[in-house]
């Protein structure tokens, strides 16, 4: 998809969204506005290496046709994707297997030869273009929370992103649940996407999407919906009475059905919270990660350096779900 009202005589930045349902490439000015966009499937269960090779091959396409055809100056690039990025492999991202073996930064440059390029973790960037240019715009502190096909959060503390010790703060998918949801239940394998899907076909009977699950009127697929909000609602309310942020963003492919989700939310949040923070949906529900991947790449042409991921302890470690 592309746009006739494209910069011009402008330096432009490559950005990826490296999901596990569909992966994002888009061109984008620095100022997070996307350009030229294309997505394509994920298939997780081929594994990774598909995945981003097809990938880097639309990257590497793009990056060419904006040079040669529109007379953009390819400036740098940015990449984002679940977990914890590392130089030889991604720390907390079991959605796809094999992405942990990922040598992701090294891979997406021997792809775009000539260009610098940043990485990081998709929901960290979300929030980073919703801080810029979106709902947390003039927030000093507040969270933003991305329910997708997984589930993950980003602080703003004082003005600033805060990634944590470990390049892990937010990873709240794997927040464990009281006993009678099981020893290992984890709030993901409630709210996430998949496991939420996966629950709604159980009780239905028959294959459900996460859209089917949300627009289903059985009353038994209704109660699996109702309850994994309401689960999310009771954490989020934790949460926020934890940091006491003036403002939750919310993110991510559930927001389709934001009139289902947000006033359950809300509820939670009047009830439990001491000072109810205000609750709004993302000003870029549908690309927020790849507009983040683009501030990315932005900030390597300003000399920023977001320091992402923090030197710390995870170079050795990173536990996967259990």
């Amino acid at each position: 998809m592309s746009s006739p009202a494209g910069p011009t005589r402008t330096k432009v930045v490559l950005a990826i969204d490296f999901g596990g349902t569909k992966i994002a490439v888009g061109c984008a000015a620095t100022d997070g506005r996307i350009f030229d966009f294309r997505r394509i499937p994920t298939h997780a269960d081929q594994g990774a290496q598909q995945a981003v090779d097809r990938a880097l091959a639309v990257a590497a396409d793009m990056a060419s046709q904006a040079t040669a055809c529109n007379g953009w100056q390819m400036a740098a690039a940015g990449a984002v994707s679940p977990g914890v990025v590392l130089t030889e492999r991604v720390l907390l991202a079991p959605n796809v297997p094999g992405w942990q073996d990922l040598a992701l930064p090294g891979l997406v440059s021997r792809a775009l030869p000539g260009l610098p390029v940043a990485t990081g973790n998709d929901v960290q960037a979300a929030a980073l273009a919703e801080l810029r240019w979106g709902q947390l715009r003039h927030v000093r502190n507040g969270l933003y929370v991305n329910v997708g096909t997984g589930l993950a959060a980003a602080m703003v503390i004082d003005g600033q992103l805060v990634a944590g010790a470990n390049g892990a703060a937010g990873e709240i998918g794997y927040a464990r649940l009281s006993a009678g949801h099981g020893e290992t239940a984890t709030l993901e394998d409630v709210i996430g996407g998949r496991s939420l899907a996966r629950r709604a076909a159980q009780a239905a009977g028959r294959p459900l999407t996460t859209g089917e699950a949300f627009a289903s009127r059985d009353s038994e697929v209704m109660a699996v919906v109702d309850g994994a909000i309401s689960e999310l609602g009771r954490h989020l309310a934790n949460f926020a009475t934890l940091l006491d942020p003036e403002r939750i963003v919310i993110g991510g492919g559930l927001m389709n059905d934001a009139d289902r989700i947000l006033p359950t939310l809300q509820r939670c949040l009047n009830r439990i919270v001491p000072f109810p923070p205000d609750l709004v949906p993302g000003a870029f529900v549908a690309d927020a990660a790849l507009r983040g991947a683009a501030a990315l790449a932005s900030d390597v042409i300003d000399g920023v350096d977001f320091a992402y991921p923090p030197a710390g302890p995870h170079a050795g470690g990173g536990q996967p779900r259990s």
